[in-house]
């Protein structure tokens, strides 16, 4: 069976130039909400420390806590855009979309650099 990736980009609002306060580039506030839970964060660190995809079971395995929690917390994360979901077969294997995290955040990054740029 072919494996089906899920892109999402639900973290950025709509149109050419994704903004939030007006300020074009930065992502709305659910990106961010979706990155400040710390077990997101260490969602986030095992699953770039384990360099491939991992499915519910393998994530919750380094959790004290259960597979549906770990699930819900994939889910926000992929909601966002900052995970990649794939389906092979009956599990879903996630995995981090570089791509869009480090364009989000490089988004948010110059916006900052443009709105307030630093003294001299």
């Amino acid at each position: 069976m072919n494996a089906q990736t899920r892109k999402k980009t639900a973290g950025m609002t709509s149109g050419d130039s994704p903004s939030c306060c007006g300020l074009p580039g930065i992502p709305d506030a659910r990106f961010f909400r979706a990155l400040c839970d710390p077990t997101r964060l260490r969602i986030m660190a095992l699953l770039v420390e384990a360099r491939q995809p991992r499915t519910v079971s393998e994530v919750a395995e380094g959790f004290p806590v259960d597979v549906s929690v770990v699930s819900r917390h994939l889910a926000v994360l992929r909601d966002q855009g900052i995970l990649l979901a794939e389906r092979q077969g009956k599990e879903v294997r996630y995995s981090v979309n570089y791509e869009f995290l480090v364009s989000a955040l490089h988004g948010f990054a110059r916006a900052v650099e443009a709105c307030c740029p630093p003294e001299e």
